[in-house]
């Protein structure tokens, strides 16, 4: 066992945000390496690099680019920091994490904390430019709460970063920046992929970051402007502002985005209607309760091509990699797949008719 891993029930014991950056700490000091085996029928090459597998971390954890040696010697295969924003901002008011441990979830008000795009890129292209790096690094964008300007900040930060991004996120769908979500709307993301072309006319692929509360009847549109626009892909999903039924902990009323289990359904759904819309025109991540080599095979069989944890890595810690890592391949002989590519999209018709 990692050192992380025996470290994960003592982290429990702290408040979240304390928890949290304790392990920061902990993976800056590198605490938490560990040797997966990796079966080789898990391999995949997106966007250039070459993945060993498909299992990497979602933006939120390493907000600031400080983590990401330590983050990868615990055997994620890509890694997606941020989110960033161009001017440094402490958001929200704590308490603003919280933990539904009976529901596997979190919810989270943060409001994009983070120290802003000068440290950001430097810590990023330091883990960037080391010699024979075999993860893929994305960067997570978003924009300060007060003094935005969409069409200005987001080119800007694409500029800053492009040197060294495997990949860019434009994150519009987070719930805890006032009016972000709206700039998921048709126009006003057209508008702010074509301020970015025009700005930053070689960029690494650009990725949107989609809430899983977005009305379907949206998607169509939404799809086929991302794929004249040029966009490379979509992550599916953020959290969710919505609260399903079942929920126990008294922290579900909380304001924020729920994570962890209770999003599985709704993001795996909106997921696969993705995929039928969009074929094989974008690279999709999926993202939202994944904690189960199971619920990992369902996100690929929805059409993702990679897949990408949050809540589950703060609950099990880097256990929780290895797990998913050593269950995919014996998942493959139920469909008969030589390679997990084999399986991409497989069962989207049917997943696309998940309860939310």
């Amino acid at each position: 066992m990692a050192l992380a891993d025996l470290a994960v029930p003592l982290l429990q014991r702290f408040p979240p945000e304390a928890a949290h950056r304790l392990a920061i700490a902990a993976l800056r000091a590198g605490w938490g390496h560990q040797a997966l085996r990796v079966d080789p029928r898990l391999a995949s090459t997106v966007f250039g690099r070459s993945l060993a597998h498909p299992i990497g971390l979602a933006a939120g954890f390493d907000k600031d680019a400080v983590a990401l040696k330590g983050l990868a010697d615990i055997g994620f295969s890509f890694i997606e920091a941020g989110t960033v924003t161009r001017r440094a901002q402490p958001g929200n008011p704590a308490p603003r994490l919280f933990r539904l441990r009976g529901d596997h979830a979190l919810i989270n008000r943060m409001g994009f904390n983070n120290h802003g795009i000068e440290p950001f890129k430097a810590g990023f292209a330091a883990a960037a430019r080391v010699p024979g790096r075999r993860i893929m690094l994305g960067a997570n964008l978003g924009i300060n709460k007060e003094g935005a300007e969409p069409l200005v900040d987001y080119p800007f930060l694409v500029q800053e970063i492009a040197n060294d991004a495997d990949y860019i996120t434009i994150n519009v769908s987070s719930p805890n920046t006032p009016g972000l979500r709206d700039w998921q709307r048709v126009d006003r993301l057209g508008a702010i992929l074509g301020a970015i072309s025009q700005a930053v006319p070689t960029h690494p692929p650009l990725l949107v970051k989609l809430a899983p509360d977005l009305d379907e009847a949206a998607l169509p549109d939404l799809v086929a402007m991302a794929v004249e626009q040029g966009v490379a892909g979509l992550i599916v999903s953020n959290t969710t502002l919505a609260r399903p039924e079942g929920l126990g902990d008294s922290a579900r009323s909380e304001a924020g985005g729920l994570s962890g289990a209770p999003l599985f359904n709704r993001s795996t759904r909106m997921l696969a209607k993705i995929r039928l819309l969009a074929g094989d025109r974008l690279v999709l991540i999926g993202a939202g309760g994944v904690a189960t080599p199971a619920q990992a095979f369902a996100k690929l069989r929805a059409g993702a091509h990679l897949v990408q944890l949050y809540t589950s890595f703060v609950y099990q810690g880097p256990a929780v990699i290895e797990r998913i890592v050593a269950g995919l391949p014996g998942l493959l002989a139920q469909y008969d797949a030589a390679q997990l590519t084999d399986i991409i999209g497989r069962d989207a018709d049917r997943l696309a008719e998940l309860a939310p």
